[in-house]
């Protein structure tokens, strides 16, 4: 793939201040100018160069790629938290200052802290400008399906990340499902409310179909949520498929839009239910929506609820305080990607602009707009998701050995790229540890926690 294929589209920076957003015809006698808040009035031109400045940072040039210095890095870091500063306290004058400074001193080909901080500088501008400016489109422009298809499944093949979650849950539910095998009927449902193109769930089949004898098929059924019919179209026909070479298990796939309610929800009798809570709960954007999800999980008495959330603060509430805590784990996510990847790696690229980079930028930017932020994610801590659950009438379940085993093995396999390792240093800087006396296993780079996943049973 061409390197240029991720350059975003040149602008037309000529006509960007005057354009009318709107597309209709400008009057040439009377040219309309995009009328701009009070507190940008004297600012155009300083707009106008950030947004040079950003378009020659774009241009991937390999020329100013490579590892910064640590004492450049903490300038930028430095530098990046007081243009959040500037531009919390709506200081536009500095905070364009900065974010000019900002573009000038990054490269989407350098090392992991000037590329963080790149998509971090491309949240503040947005938030900056804010949704009425004809530039905030372009800054947080959205991915293609494709695209952002593309780069979910690249993180998943590079990265132990989300394979450790998928892993660890699928090892939870059959565990589950092997406690209650006398009495089940030799059949498991288990309830996806984010079924993701399905990538957790062929392991699944192939443990199950491993543990069945030819006489008596186990029975598999999946209700899986998804965001449009295609997705829920294309997952069906790729895990029936996949299915079909295990003669000993009996497949079905329900598909529903997500919102959908469990009211008709087809269930075998005495069959194990599992619902699978993986990355989902993060993505309800109030904690009234998060209420009543798990009342309505509770409702249906599951055998296991598998939970699963990427690590983030103590619910902060100033846009500061998440700004920091978003940068410690972005930071930890880039850094971990070096690891993994060469930096002129079009994967690396895909992944960072199309996956990591679209969350940041609508972390930055979600208590702006929720009405236009939908899938922005809340990342808490272990213990704030662990409150909850407790709570709403579940408990927490120790996961087995097996859980922490395979997450082990599944580092020693990983292919990491990175050749600069440290001598002794084992999976480079990925590490597992268990949690809560066991009951929480999760997944870290370096000193940093970046996801944990749990298991929890009705009180």
């Amino acid at each position: 793939m061409e390197d240029d294929a991720y350059e975003e589209e040149p602008l037309n920076l000529s006509l960007a201040i005057m354009a009318d957003p709107g597309g209709e015809k400008i009057n040439r006698k009377r040219k309309r100018r995009v009328p701009l808040p009070s507190s940008y009035e004297g600012c155009e031109g300083k707009i106008f160069k950030l947004l040079q400045v950003r378009e020659e940072m774009l241009k991937l040039d390999y020329k100013r790629k490579g590892v910064v210095e640590d004492g450049k890095a903490l300038h930028l870091i430095h530098l990046l938290l007081i243009t959040a500063t500037s531009v919390d306290e709506n200081n536009v004058n500095s905070a364009l200052d900065n974010l000019t400074q900002l573009y000038q001193s990054v490269s989407l080909m350098g090392d992991s802290v000037q590329r963080v901080v790149a998509y971090f500088a491309d949240g503040l501008v947005a938030r900056l400008l804010t949704r009425k400016s004809p530039f905030y489109d372009m800054i947080m422009k959205e991915p293609t399906a494709e695209e952002e298809f593309l780069a979910f499944t690249c993180l998943y093949r590079v990265s132990p990340y989300y394979q450790f979650a998928h892993f660890t849950a699928n090892q939870a539910i059959i565990e589950a499902y092997e406690k209650e095998e006398e009495f089940n009927n030799r059949a498991l449902h288990v309830i996806d409310f984010d079924v993701a193109y399905g990538f957790q769930w062929p392991s699944l089949i192939q443990s199950l179909s491993e543990k069945a004898s030819g006489g008596n098929r186990i029975s598999l059924r999946l209700t899986g949520f998804g965001t449009s019919f295609a997705e829920l179209q294309e997952t069906e026909n790729r895990l029936v498929s996949f299915a079909k070479g295990f003669r000993n298990l009996v497949f079905e796939f329900q598909g529903l839009l997500r919102g959908s309610k469990l009211t008709n929800l087809r269930k075998k009798k005495n069959e194990t239910v599992a619902v699978n809570l993986v990355f989902h709960l993060n993505t309800l954007n109030n904690s009234m929506k998060i209420s009543d999800m798990l009342k309505s999980v509770r409702s249906h008495r599951p055998s296991i609820v598998v939970l699963v959330e990427q690590e983030g603060g103590r619910s902060p509430r100033s846009f500061l305080s998440r700004f920091m805590e978003s940068l410690h784990y972005f930071a930890a996510m880039f850094d971990s990607l070096d690891d993994c990847l060469p930096l002129e790696s079009a994967e690396r690229l895909s992944i960072e602009k199309n996956h990591l980079g679209k969350e940041i930028k609508s972390m930055i930017n979600c208590d702006k707009d929720e009405e236009n932020n939908k899938s922005s994610s809340r990342y808490e801590k272990m213990e704030t998701w662990k409150s909850r659950m407790e709570s709403h009438g579940f408990e927490g379940t120790k996961l087995s050995s097996k859980c922490l085993i395979q997450a082990k093995l599944l580092l020693k396999i990983t292919t990491h790229y990175c050749p600069l390792q440290c001598e002794g240093e084992v999976n480079g800087g990925f590490r597992v540890f268990e949690r809560d006396e066991a009951k929480a296993l999760s997944l870290g780079w370096q000193d940093r926690c970046l996801l944990t996943a749990s298991a929890w049973q009705c009180v």
